[in-house]
């Protein structure tokens, strides 16, 4: 690790923990979470602690390029489509947050954002090369879409999405070292790692700040980003195997309540992590499992970049969804 890396670690999680005490009049006043059928806190919280998160992390990068004149093979011009979709799902979170928004035209400003993203990638980072351009860039526009409001269904209780991003994003950064990624992600990675590090302590159960939908929508995108370039430079099975955790709850839960014919818009407490709290598992039990299985997830995506084998491709995967599995199943059960 370089002083580069260091610096863009510790500043974004200063800039991050300084806006949080900065603004956190405002989220108080304007912000205010008050408990409904979804919630798993009982006082009202205050939430936008997300955008301290993103503007900590472009303050970080914007730093580090001007302290460091950026790095070899990091073209930050060649960003700007994924730092404007990050701001307009940021502002469509803030409002969601503030106004309510209805689904309608929410999930239409996500999809602009996303496709816009999507549309911009370089031709040459291809996940799927055996399908045409057009078609894998349509799955990748409609996975990300899924992922940014996955992302957003899963941070129903304190530190999850902290014990999810800080694995992927420190993992993005383990395998960067081997060759897996260029330096973009890497710097993109590690100031989302700082800025969620900055956030965590005023989210550590009993939380007292959420990072509500203005932070969980813009930090899923730059996640689908990350592992959109890592399965696009060779390593799909490892982009699959960091988020498998949130992927597999968010997922089957929808098809569960699809199955049963509830309405999927409605708030709702049956995500495998929520039901692990209501039957009688504290909230840092469930943190913990979800830390230690993403962990395991991480280092299986290790494995895929070291062995570059297709047949390590394939156990990796197997065992990084039998551990899932588990872990769905013990949250399921509960204590």
């Amino acid at each position: 690790m370089e002083l580069r890396d260091v610096a863009l670690i510790v500043l974004a999680g200063l800039a991050s923990a300084g806006l949080i005490v900065l603004m956190g009049p405002l989220f108080v006043r304007y912000a205010l979470a008050r408990p409904n059928a979804r919630s798993s806190h009982k006082a009202p919280t205050p939430q936008g602690g997300g955008v301290a998160v993103v503007l900590g992390s472009f303050i970080a990068l914007a730093s580090v390029a001007l302290l460091f004149g950026g790095a070899q093979g990091a073209r930050f011009a060649d960003l700007i489509p994924l730092g404007a979709a990050v701001v307009l799902l940021m502002v469509v979170g803030v409002a969601d947050d503030i106004f309510s928004l209805a689904a309608l035209p929410r999930l239409a400003l996500q999809a602009i954002a996303v496709i816009a993203m999507v549309a911009t990638l370089p031709p040459e980072l291809r996940a799927l090369p055996m399908v045409p351009l057009v078609v894998e860039r349509g799955v990748e526009a409609v996975a990300v879409l899924w992922f940014v409001n996955l992302v957003n269904f899963m941070d129903g209780i304190d530190w999850i999405t902290v014990a999810e991003v800080v694995p992927i994003t420190a993992g993005v950064f383990v395998l960067a070292l081997l060759g897996a990624v260029p330096q973009a992600p890497v710097l993109i990675a590690l100031a989302l790692l700082g800025a969620m590090l900055g956030f965590a302590p005023f989210n550590r159960p009993v939380a007292k700040l959420f990072l509500g939908d203005g932070g969980s929508l813009p930090i899923g995108l730059v996640l689908a980003w990350l592992l959109l370039q890592l399965a696009g430079n060779g390593h799909l099975a490892a982009a699959l195997l960091l988020p498998l955790y949130y992927v597999a709850d968010a997922t089957i839960t929808l098809l569960r309540r699809m199955a049963r014919g509830e309405r999927i818009t409605q708030a709702h407490r049956s995500h495998f992590y929520q039901v692990a709290t209501t039957r009688g598992l504290s909230v840092m039990d469930v943190v913990r499992r979800v830390f230690a299985a993403n962990v395991v997830l991480a280092w299986l995506a290790v494995v895929t970049v070291l062995f570059d084998s297709t047949v390590f491709d394939v156990i990796a995967l197997l065992l990084g969804a039998a551990e899932v599995a588990l872990l769905l199943r013990a949250m399921a059960r509960g204590r």
